[in-house]
């Protein structure tokens, strides 16, 4: 207990803030030993997600001062002279941490440029390489729930740093002293919506978005930065702006109406599709808070709507650029993780194919020529023959995309589902899912994990398995990942590996079967097939894992 009260005093003697100074002196007024272990025990550790954490006082919280001691690591690795742009979304903080690292950056000999706005992470992606800048700094936890935040960096080319890069930051943080003997500055650079906001929407006219106009959108930024963003986006390409839920419009880093603000967990999208069904939308779509991921739902004929899965809207967008554009040279990627139909459909329009660990640091490595990368998260970058205008993924763009493909469709008297039935009869049908198994203690997963690679299961949902790969190995030229992947018989694949950004362990599922005729009573009975299918290997992982 002593030396944790050495180090939380040592931390309050120089922490600026004074909400964290007063919850570390209560802690310390009621000898809260079980609170001091769990914010100076450990510390957040700098990876290629950069930080992420939750909001407190201490080395495993964020907080300024880890946030200053990160911002000093990156100004030690970048050097004095060079430029990083800092961009922030509205969670809790998030201004004061961007203007924390102005202030350390400017200290440091660095140009900081600090956009005047709570922008979109894809504004801050794209600002980087529009201004030549050498790195970026997004203050955002994404879809992270309201306690938290983060921090996460880009390079200087528009990308998400990726080793070894994000080593070389950590030891620089670690190598940080105090922070109040750090030298500030305060003469950064204020980056206005016309500065970078209007040149991003600029980017986003060179889109495939067709000439197709006419479509009814739906839509939430689910309390995020998104709204205004993608309101100026359709406008500004002759779609009419779509119709917000009225109470997840502003931003609120508090979230009130959902339990999680990422458009994948159970109840995030209900407000959304509650004012689909009140204006008769073709489509709903939503951004997850910082708006780099996008969700797409589509009206059912008989009422009602059906969210589509990342994996289905990726690869209705790959297709749909591939057909926008031509060459060999052109490259798609997605994840380990993704569905297998994006190397099908790429082989079918001549292009080349690239499958990476998961997180789009790693899409935007893949190779050159890419003008399509997504991950089955809701995460993609849309590009064109002039390739990607955001090197990270993008839900405006995608959203944009999106609205203009459906408006296709409804000229054609079709929708995005057709689209989704003719895929199956071209190439089989691929469906995905997934099991998230949420825990409070990681030690869970650890466990989980261990006790895979000791017994590999022998059979999951029937299926014999075929073969066990454990991903730390590095397999197939990829870099060692924490993940297991097992082929199953009859071209079925499971991949196992605990989350990057949250508590959990996750378990992503595919199956493919054919389509033995073209009626679309073919596609459903493929479909009702399939989801047996996954239900039964979700039902034998749970038990694996003992989820």
């Amino acid at each position: 207990m002593s030396d944790l009260i050495e180090r939380a005093r040592e931390w309050l003697s120089q922490d600026p803030d004074p909400e964290t100074r007063a919850e570390l002196e209560a802690l310390l007024a009621r000898d809260d030993e079980a609170e001091l272990a769990s914010r100076f025990g450990s510390r957040l550790e700098f990876g290629t997600a950069g930080l992420r954490g939750e909001l407190g006082a201490g080395p495993a919280r964020m907080n300024r001062v880890t946030v200053m001691r990160a911002a000093a690591g990156l100004a030690r690795v970048l050097g004095p002279g060079r430029h990083v742009v800092i961009g922030y979304d509205a969670r809790h903080n998030s201004d004061v941490f961007a203007r924390d690292t102005a202030a350390v950056l400017t200290g440091a000999g660095l140009r900081a440029s600090v956009m005047d706005g709570r922008w979109p992470t894809p504004v801050l992606a794209f600002a980087v390489r529009h201004l030549g800048a050498d790195a970026g700094v997004m203050v955002t936890a994404s879809h992270n729930p309201p306690r938290d935040n983060g921090y996460k960096v880009y390079w200087g080319d528009g990308a998400q740093i990726v080793p070894p890069i994000d080593a070389e930051i950590s030891r620089a943080i670690d190598a940080v002293g105090r922070v109040d003997e750090l030298p500030l500055g305060d003469s950064w650079q204020t980056l206005t919506h016309e500065a970078i906001v209007v040149p991003y929407l600029r980017a986003l006219a060179g889109l495939p978005v067709g000439d197709a106009r006419d479509v009814r959108v739906a839509y939430t930024p689910l309390h995020g930065v998104g709204a205004e963003t993608l309101a100026e986006a359709f406008r500004s390409l002759g779609f009419a702006v779509p119709a917000t839920v009225a109470a997840q419009r502003d931003p609120d880093p508090d979230f009130p109406t959902v339990a999680f603000p990422n458009p994948e967990e159970p109840g995030a999208m209900d407000l959304a599709l509650g004012l689909a069904e009140e204006t008769g939308a073709d489509i709903v779509l939503a951004n997850d808070p910082d708006a780099d991921r996008c969700a797409a739902g589509v009206a059912l004929p008989g009422g009602g709507y059906r969210m589509l899965t990342g994996d289905e809207l990726g690869c209705l967008l790959a297709e749909h650029v591939l057909r926008a554009t031509s060459g060999d040279d052109r490259l798609v990627a997605t994840t380990i993780v993704s569905s297998s139909l994006l190397g099908k459909i790429a082989e079918a329009h001549g292009a080349r194919y690239a499958e990476t660990l998961t997180g789009f640091k790693w899409i935007m490595k893949a190779g050159p020529g890419l003008i399509f990368g997504y991950e089955e998260a809701l995460g993609y970058s849309v590009g064109s023959a002039a390739g990607l205008p955001v090197h990270d993924k993008d839900g405006i763009g995608a959203a944009l995309t999106v609205a203009g493909l459906a408006a296709a469709a409804r000229r054609d008297g079709r929708t995005l589902l057709d689209l989704l039935d003719d895929q199956a009869r071209r190439y089989g049908l691929h469906a995905t899912g997934q099991l998230s198994v949420r825990v409070e203690d990681l030690s869970i997963i650890q466990r989980a994990m261990a006790g895979l690679r000791a017994a590999p299961p022998v059979k999951l949902g029937g299926r014999e398995v075929e073969s066990a790969e454990d991903l730390a190995a590095g397999l197939a030229g990829l870099p060692p990942t924490d993940g297991l992947r097992y082929r199953l018989a009859g071209d079925a694949r499971v991949v196992v590996r605990p989350s990057g950004t949250e508590p959990k362990l996750k378990c992503y599922l595919e199956v493919v079967v054919p389509v033995t005729g073209p009626a679309s009573g073919d596609v459903e009975r493929a479909r009702t097939a399939a989801a047996a299918d996954l239900a039964a290997l979700k039902a034998d992982l749970a038990a694996a894992i003992g989820g």
